[in-house]
């Protein structure tokens, strides 16, 4: 194949006219000056105010090397070569104009010339591949040539990261230490949860953008969210504080005061001036939970904060400014606030640009036993006490705990609140039957709601079948169906309930759809998923 280079002038170090040229190190005259780098093009690109140097550098290639063909291509950078957006556009226009033919010729992009934007552009260019090959750098001997001192070197960089393996193993060992970060050290088993993670550690490094965190109450979105600051305060170069509250709790004419402060004497009982929670987080992050919960007033104080980086306290008539970064929580369908008028579109249009939604724990059964030890390790620290389960007592519990019809209503609150309750009641710290058994019933009891279905057997089918069609099923059947439709009514979606009754045969099938097995088994009775939510209190 055909060797090719491509580099750019140096207005500095390729220059000089007379003889004594030839003393000095010139980069792009180096690089034919290797008995071991033989080449058989270059493109030297230059700008055209400087062609008579372009020219003198070209004749003093083509006379230390007379086998390349040595061309020159004007680019121009217009005004400000040291603007980013140009350079990089005229190289951009240069290189996309340029035929590369890679089956026949191997391109080298000579990166030691030039601006450091210029460099930077071939860079870029390189890594995208609109200049395709391999970056290779010269460098000056110590001195003047002579026999007894070191010639002209020159190295070349392969972007391939693959081909270094340390550098990759050492990437690979850095992105695992992240992730397991934001995970607490939880050793997670959930494949959809992991990428999940894997996602937000992405964003969380890369972005200084709103995020929105969705689930239900107890999956987890506060203490993610402080993770999530802890990870953008290490690397991310936070300076302030993290700043939490649930909006549900900011009620009446206190909400303004306590997200945006307020003057003295603004309204009564106002004896001194407040920050606000937004000028506590500035340079921080605030975590809004149940964010959906805000009144419209606030929702629109919000979106100006968001947008300008100031808002006016209550009382205020001068605003005031906090850049902070936003991670808000919600456990309710936003869209739907939209709809009937609770929320505001374009505060959502802002928030929602990275969306993350975090499983319930009954969406992540295989998830419980390392969160067990999580919540086991997690009481040792917070009470001076090593608890652990005995053999049996942990295989009971996560029989129960693992059991497609456990419902887990609180998710991680009520496992939290499950081992704190067998730690603090295990006799010299070990958790046995007892213990769990007791447990097991008190969680049970804990789930059952007034006016609802503690079991598929007190289903009442008359409420959601006509009398005739019910008369029609075998008591199998309606024993089947009453246990549906305890799923479906316990269930947000026609998914989550399909993954609850299908958990086991689902394990056994290569391409899964539980929404749509249910939806099929359903129909064979004229009914749809929300037929359960109409008709069930």
């Amino acid at each position: 194949m055909k060797r090719v280079v491509i580099g750019l002038l140096g207005t500095k170090m390729d220059s000089g006219f007379d003889v004594a040229r030839w003393d000095f190190w010139r980069p792009t005259v180096s690089l034919f000056q290797h008995e071991d780098l033989l080449w058989d093009r270059l493109e030297l690109l230059a700008e055209p105010n400087f062609s008579k140097l372009s020219e003198r550098v070209l004749a003093d290639v083509r006379s230390v090397s007379p086998e390349t063909e040595a061309r020159l291509h004007e680019v121009s950078y217009g005004k400000d070569p040291w603007d980013l957006e140009t350079v990089y556009g005229a190289l951009h226009d240069w290189a996309r104009g340029y035929r590369f033919d890679c089956e026949n010729e191997e391109y080298f992009i000579h990166i030691t010339t030039g601006t450091h934007i210029a460099q930077i552009s071939l860079f870029l260019l390189n890594e995208a591949g609109t200049l395709p090959g391999k970056l290779i750098q010269t460098s000056p001997p110590p001195s003047k040539p002579s026999r007894d001192v070191p010639k002209p070197g020159y190295s070349v960089i392969d972007l391939d990261l693959s081909k270094y393996d340390q550098l990759s193993t050492r990437f690979e060992r850095e992105q695992a230490e992240v992730t397991d970060f934001l995970k607490s050290g939880i050793a997670t088993r959930n494949a959809g949860f992991n990428r999940l993670i894997d996602r937000i550690e992405q964003v969380a490094l890369a972005s200084k953008a709103p995020m929105l965190l969705t689930g239900p109450t107890g999956a987890g979105k506060s203490h993610l969210a402080r993770r999530i600051y802890e990870l953008r305060k290490q690397r991310g170069g936070l300076r302030g504080s993290f700043v939490e509250v649930n909006c549900a709790t900011l009620t009446g004419d206190t909400a303004a005061s306590a997200l945006f402060g307020h003057t003295r004497g603004s309204f009564t009982g106002a004896q001194k001036d407040r920050p606000g929670l937004l000028r506590e987080a500035d340079g921080g992050l605030l975590f809004l939970d149940e964010i959906g919960e805000l009144g419209s007033d606030e929702q629109a104080m919000l979106l100006r904060a968001l947008e300008d980086k100031t808002f006016l306290p209550v009382g205020a008539d001068k605003p005031v400014k906090s850049d902070f970064q936003l991670i808000a929580g919600t456990n309710r369908d936003l869209r739907a606030a939209i709809a009937s008028g609770r929320f505001r579109e374009d505060l959502l249009a802002r928030i929602q640009l990275w969306t993350f939604a975090l499983p319930a724990l009954a969406q992540r059964r295989e998830d419980i036993a390392p969160n067990l030890e999580y919540e086991l390790d997690r009481h040792r620290i917070a009470n001076g006490r090593e608890v652990s389960f005995n053999k049996e007592a942990k295989q009971e519990f996560l029989k129960f705990a693992e059991a497609p019809d456990t419902p887990w209503l609180g998710n991680f609150r009520d496992l939290n609140a499950a081992v704190t309750r067998m730690a603090t009641l295990a006799p010299r710290g070990r958790i046995r039957e007892e213990e769990v058994e007791e447990e097991i019933q008190r969680l049970r009891d804990s789930w059952q709601r007034p006016g609802t279905a503690a079991s598929a057997e007190n289903i009442d089918l008359t409420e959601i079948l006509a009398p005739d069609l019910l008369d029609q099923l075998d008591p199998f059947d309606q024993v089947q169906l009453a246990y549906v439709a305890t799923v479906c009514q316990r269930s947000r979606s026609i998914s989550e309930a399909g993954r609850e009754i299908f958990a086991v045969s689902r394990s056994k099938r290569s391409v899964t759809n539980d929404a749509d097995r249910l939806k099929k088994y359903l129909a064979k009775f004229g009914l749809g998923f929300d037929s359960f939510h109409r008709a069930i209190p």
